[in-house]
């Protein structure tokens, strides 16, 4: 007699059906839980070589162009063409750098020792000379600055540049070793992104959920925002602190290469820039006699070095990038405060691509965000108005 009863097919195969779609489901759960906690710990080890590899994602990208050159002469050699890649980038960024570096040192030093010396002469002179001809100045007076100590202001200043220098050249040499390491670990990933490039980022396609559209509009995101980041913000701020550099050195300001660094470090940041240096160099000037140098440097800066902005400004950053000032000048100085100085790069871009995602998002849940403004704006202000008759 057979036991197999035929009823209990149809019955036992959705049960085993419902069975095996909980347990792939469960499986697929677990592995995603498994992925999120290795990715935790795998971040948290590799998280100081964020910066370094993010910067060679974007110089690769950049210079893209340069290595597709190199494989055509080198005949479609990979390694050596991202070689010699790196190689011509190391040599543009580390001797210009390195030469900057030793000027810029070299005249700090010497614009503290004569800083220093002027501030002496003016403290054992006191009243009878700068302070007392200062103090009869009518404006001075009606600001009854006259009353301030100025001996002592003076003294404290000379005191609190002093220390500045002396933590400013203790970090600058501590922090050698680590810019040599930063600057190896990018040119090291950068071989790597040119050489293997397009595998990665087919890869990441690849991995990617995203429909083919958007993973392209982010790729192009990114190198978009990079570009505008690099040329706009980075050369733009190098052209006006060239030019006020060329301005302190023709109108004998002293120490024109430091104070052209410093330019350049001030326009690196929205919304400061050369004018912080510039307008008080002119201010002083004017009050130590030197008038129409004063006014000069004056109207250089508000007009020549001011104009950069307004001219290469709008062109480089905000077709480039895509963003407002506002946006911009937030995600520089947030880059800048967890990235350290490279993060005027960073910043931007990772702004920029959230952004995308925040348009992708958008576009894909348009008509369930269509349908809640819609409900939202039909439902009444009271919610017992319906129920009035």
């Amino acid at each position: 007699m057979s036991t197999d009863n035929p009823e209990s097919s149809p019955v036992s195969d959705p049960q085993q059906n419902e069975q095996m779609f909980k347990a792939e489901k469960f499986s697929r759960y677990f592995l995603l839980v498994v992925l999120l906690a290795i990715g935790v710990v795998f971040f948290n080890m590799v998280k100081v070589f964020v910066v370094p590899v993010m910067l060679a994602a974007v110089f690769s990208g950049l210079f893209y162009p340069l290595y597709r050159r190199l494989l055509r002469i080198t005949r479609q050699r990979k390694g050596i063409s991202a070689a010699i890649c790196c190689l011509i980038l190391l040599l543009a960024l580390l001797i210009p750098t390195y030469i900057v570096a030793n000027l810029v040192s070299r005249e700090a030093v010497g614009f503290y020792q004569t800083a220093e010396q002027k501030i002496q002469n003016i403290l054992q002179k006191g009243d009878t000379g700068l302070i007392g001809d200062l103090k009869t100045k009518r404006w001075v007076q009606e600001l009854h600055l006259d009353k301030i100590d100025w001996q002592s202001s003076l003294q404290d200043g000379a005191k609190t540049a002093a220390s500045l220098l002396a933590t400013f050249i203790n970090k600058a040499s501590k922090g050698t070793f680590q810019l040599l390491t930063n600057l190896f670990l990018t040119l090291f990933a950068m071989y790597y992104f040119f050489r293997d490039g397009e595998r990665i980022v087919e890869r990441l396609k690849y991995l990617s959920p995203l429909a083919d559209k958007y993973e392209e509009a982010l790729f192009s995101r990114f190198i978009a925002v990079s570009r505008a980041t690099i040329n706009g913000t980075l050369l733009i701020g190098m052209i006006k602190g060239t030019l006020g550099g060329l301005t302190f050195w023709i109108f004998d300001v002293g120490s024109p290469i430091l104070w052209g660094v410093v330019m350049t470090l001030l326009s690196i940041i929205p919304m400061v820039g050369a004018w912080l240096i510039m307008y008080p160099a002119a201010i002083i000037l004017m009050i130590g006699g030197e008038v129409w140098q004063g006014i000069a440097v004056f109207v250089i800066a508000a007009v020549i070095v001011g104009g950069v902005d307004n001219v290469l400004g709008p062109r480089f950053v905000a077709r480039g990038a895509g963003m407002h000032d506002l946006l911009i000048f937030f995600s520089t100085l947030g880059g800048i405060g967890l990235f350290g100085v490279m993060g005027f790069i960073i910043g931007p871009i990772i702004a920029a691509l959230f952004l995308s995602i925040l348009e992708v998002y958008g576009i894909e849940f348009r008509p369930q965000l269509l349908q809640t403004r819609k409900m939202s704006s039909e439902a009444p202000i009271n919610p017992g108005e319906e129920s009035q008759p």
